[in-house]
């Protein structure tokens, strides 16, 4: 699989891309390692660099930065739990496939969670630039409809009267699992006991 054709396939023409995905033959653990873990080291770095070296500003608060020591390890703390987010997403697809009347294929419910994640994944270089961070959230509402066109393609053989449903409840577990990372980085990089004014 060629990266960059990849990324550009799904980020540009999705509905095309899920075809060619649906037909291809991979693992688990390669399209984990050869994809997932490429892509989701974009955000973290940009993380590492935003808030390390460039910081942001908060209201009440100022202009402040991490330390540098900080910094990383936020950085890595967000990179794998990303990717334990994308793996648990996969991992719940693949079981709430048999309530959708969907064929259980825990490879084509990791290809559904991965290839999702990859707009926002690719706009997490805006991380950089403190005031480009929303346009992360709108990419990562691109990736829901790439989530949708990939079970109406259908990857789960999904009845397409349960497309929506399955959608829907999937779209409530990602952002419950979003929810959570950022509660755990919040709690653990709390902005009073590891930023320093600048």
């Amino acid at each position: 699989m060629d990266l960059m054709a990849r990324v550009q396939g799904i980020v540009l023409k999705p509905r095309e891309e899920w075809i060619k995905i649906k037909a291809e033959t991979a693992s688990v653990s390669g399209l984990f390692m050869s994809y997932a873990m490429i892509l989701a080291a974009i955000p973290a770095v940009a993380q590492f660099i935003g808030y390390g070296l460039i910081g942001r500003r908060y209201p009440f608060i100022g202009w402040v930065r991490m330390g540098l020591g900080t910094s990383l390890l936020r950085a890595v703390f967000s990179y794998i739990l990303s990717l334990v987010m994308v793996y648990v997403f996969a991992l719940i697809i693949n079981a709430l496939a048999p309530t959708f009347a969907s064929t259980p294929n825990q490879l084509n419910a990791m290809k559904l969670s991965v290839y999702s994640m990859t707009p926002g994944w690719v706009a997490g270089i805006l991380y950089v630039v403190p005031f480009l961070e929303w346009l992360v959230i709108l990419a990562s509402l691109y990736g829901l409809y790439v989530l949708y066109l990939g079970f109406a393609t259908p990857m789960m053989n999904t009845p397409k009267d349960k497309v929506m449903t399955y959608l829907i409840v999937s779209i409530v577990v990602v952002v419950v699992l979003s929810m959570v990372v950022g509660l755990v980085l919040g709690a653990v990089f709390a902005v009073g006991g590891v930023y320093r004014p600048l």
